[in-house]
């Protein structure tokens, strides 16, 4: 297995919005960029998953990042890697890629290979400006996104049925941007979106392969215990 690692990214890039209008505007001028009618990567297919995750340390105003690429067959971790930076932006409910993406674009480049999907620990579509961070990762980066959250954020849905696999549509009024899908049975479901080049049926689909044993995706919880390694190891 490939573990690259570094102990700092620097300052975010040149022109990095610094303000809630800049990020505001950043989001509006991207927003329609994001590619919505791909299927995306077949499920079941031999494929390369990426999971990416932050962890931050508010004392010293730090954010660790990890991206850890799975085999979807085996859920074996074929790569990893992780970058720590300076927090890139406040903290503004709605903003919240603008704190994380620069660190993660940093591991991102680090993997060895070119993901196939990408699993953001957080939403794509789901989100009031249909641009959450999967969204806006798939468009930066060009990569096949998804979006698996742990809360529904500002949206609702009925309680999908109580086995692996049932779904409810999570709406904003009568606008379905994601779903809550149950990864195991009578454990309270996860929420996806579509970020960019995947659809809503395959990205849940990978969601399910990916979440085997437990609740979470293996991509999320393996990138959640890296970037608190890496976290606590930054000096």
């Amino acid at each position: 297995m490939n573990h690259t690692t570094d102990d700092t990214t620097g300052e975010p890039p040149p022109g990095w919005p610094t303000t809630e209008a800049e990020a505001l505007a950043v989001q509006d001028a991207l927003r329609d960029r994001v590619v919505l009618d791909e299927p995306g990567p077949a499920p079941g297919a031999e494929l390369t998953a990426v999971g990416v995750d932050v962890a931050y340390d508010d004392e010293r105003d730090l954010v660790a990042a990890a991206a850890v690429a799975l085999d979807t067959r085996t859920l074996r971790v074929v790569a990893e890697a992780t970058a720590v930076g300076r927090v890139a932006f406040p903290y503004v409910p709605g903003l919240l890629a603008f704190r994380e993406i620069p660190t993660v674009l940093a591991a991102l480049d680090r993997l060895p290979a070119t993901p196939d999907l990408v699993v953001c620990d957080g939403y794509g579509l789901a989100h009031p400006r249909r641009f959450g961070l999967a969204a806006h990762l798939g468009v930066l980066t060009g990569l096949p996104t998804i979006g698996v959250a742990k809360n529904p954020f500002t949206f609702r849905h009925a309680p999908p049925g109580p086995a692996r696999g049932d779904t409810a549509p999570l709406l904003d009024g009568d606008e379905e941007v994601g779903r809550a899908l149950r990864t195991r049975e009578g454990v309270k479901p996860v929420y996806v979106s579509v970020g960019h080049r995947v659809n809503l049926d395959r990205a849940c689909a990978h969601t399910l392969g990916l979440a085997r044993a437990y609740r979470l995706p293996e991509t999320t919880r393996a990138a959640d215990a890296l970037c608190r390694r890496a976290l606590a190891e930054a000096r």
